[in-house]
């Protein structure tokens, strides 16, 4: 179905939201927009919503299967008010939210669904699920100038590492359970990226309740969504593979021409298999089995 804003969705259609979990997906160019949409409700989301520029086009049979709501991210960047406004609308619902050209993977997501996994994590008493953005990036940049190609993805195997989270409110201690993780071509190419978007880690998946809000960083105003396991013991965690500064990278002129290549000694091919991601450290499959 198409909706002409987020408010018309709304007020049309707000019960489509009472039963998760909901994926918001946010389009920001043309560059896998199809592939990003049919991988998430082959994950098994009940509903998907998907932001986008009314000038993109979709398929019809695609667009019957999820909730096309007109916005263009060009003119007004707004990705946390957005889903404030949906976390508002549906309280006590499993949400999760990412950009085109990426996708999420989950320990045994081949063979179980994202429902599956949400209810385990619910009966370990947990709210949210810390995933981590690990860069893909094409193997051969004369072939795919825009970084892109799912069929010869490459990430690192290594060079991600984790920091202490300071807590400005406790003069800077460290805050319990949180940590900043950092790696990919954020690191490698950290001289292209803001020192505000150098991290990896983003709480992707979270249950909607009153009062919750996103913040710019990707972390939540209820801290303890913010934590990467529980106290008693570790917990599973997600990843969401991305193309998305890969394809930064390429398009801005100050990096562009600098990059010949974003591969390196530490690069290997991305197998699309949550297999791969949980032997080299990439996702935790918790208490999972």
């Amino acid at each position: 179905m198409r909706h002409s804003s987020l408010n018309a969705f709304l007020s049309a259609q707000r019960q489509a939201l009472n039963k998760g979990p909901v994926a918001m997906i946010f389009v920001e160019d043309q560059i896998e927009i199809e592939t990003t949409i049919h991988h998430h409700l082959e994950s098994g989301f009940k509903q998907v919503l998907v932001f986008m520029p009314v000038a993109f086009d979709l398929p019809e049979d695609l667009v019957e299967k999820i909730h096309r709501i007109d916005h263009d991210l060009s003119q007004v960047h707004n990705v946390p008010e957005i889903i404030n406004q949906v976390i508002e609308a549906a309280p006590d619902v499993w949400m999760y939210y990412c950009f085109n050209a990426e996708y999420l993977l989950f320990p045994f997501c081949e063979t179980r669904g994202i429902g599956e996994m949400l209810s385990f994590h619910t009966e370990e008493r947990r709210d949210a699920m810390l995933c981590y953005v690990v860069d893909l990036y094409a193997g051969d940049l004369d072939r795919f100038p825009n970084a892109v190609s799912l069929e010869n993805a490459y990430l690192d195997k290594s060079g991600y590492y984790a920091l202490a989270r300071p807590d400005p409110a406790n003069h800077n201690h460290p805050r319990e359970r949180q940590l900043d993780i950092h790696g990919g071509l954020r690191w490698r190419f950290e001289e292209h990226i803001p020192p505000a978007r150098r991290k990896i880690d983003r709480v992707a998946l979270f249950k909607s309740k009153p009062g919750l809000t996103l913040r710019e960083d990707h972390t939540f105003s209820d801290e303890e969504y913010n934590t990467y396991a529980s106290p008693w013991h570790h917990n599973l965690t997600a990843a969401i593979v991305s193309f998305r500064v890969a394809k930064a990278l390429k398009r801005n002129p100050g990096s562009s021409f600098e990059i010949g290549t974003l591969k390196w000694h530490n690069s290997v091919s991305f197998k699309w298999d949550s297999r791969q991601l949980m032997d080299l450290g990439l996702i935790e499959p918790g208490q999972w089995f």
